[in-house]
């Protein structure tokens, strides 16, 4: 399952990523916004990513005007790694050596075509692990040491 959310700036291209999805025959949960009236990205951002770090959804895709504020909120969260990305082979390589489990887009930088051919190349890109897992390893262990700072340095 995919959750997905935007701000006002990223409503259209909320609308064209999620058809691409339900043709593609994903399931997909819109968490809004759902119409032009300005809101504040923090909200749909957090219920997103609260989503992708607890396991209720495995994948996330945010959007706001440029994507920047989604990406800042999602990062906070733990076991999310969100990727904004501006062009096919970023999407591609945030997926194969980041793992990137929130897709993140900016409604004002990308037309809703190249926005739909980013969201193809992350999801059929593969973690490719290796050399990669082991960062992640190591970014998990900051993830950790910032949620215990008491524990730092003890076994």
């Amino acid at each position: 399952m995919i959750a997905i959310g935007s701000d006002h700036g990223g409503l259209a291209l909320k609308e064209a990523v999620i058809d691409l999805l339900r043709r593609r025959g994903l399931e997909v949960t819109d968490i809004g916004t759902n119409n032009l009236d300005s809101v504040d990205y923090p909200d749909f951002g957090e219920k997103v990513a609260r989503m992708v770090s607890s396991g209720e959804a495995e994948n996330g895709i945010l959007i706001c005007g440029t994507g920047i504020g989604m990406s800042i909120v999602a990062n906070k969260f733990p076991r999310v790694r969100a990727a904004l990305v501006t062009d096919e082979f970023m999407a591609q390589m945030a997926r194969e050596h980041n793992n990137a489990n929130i897709l993140v887009l900016g409604g004002r930088v990308v037309d809703p075509d190249l926005a739909c051919r980013m969201t193809t190349a992350w999801l059929d890109a593969s973690f490719e692990g290796g050399r990669h897992q082991n960062r992640l390893d190591k970014i998990s262990r900051i993830e950790r040491e910032i949620a215990a700072p008491d524990t730092v340095g003890t076994n």
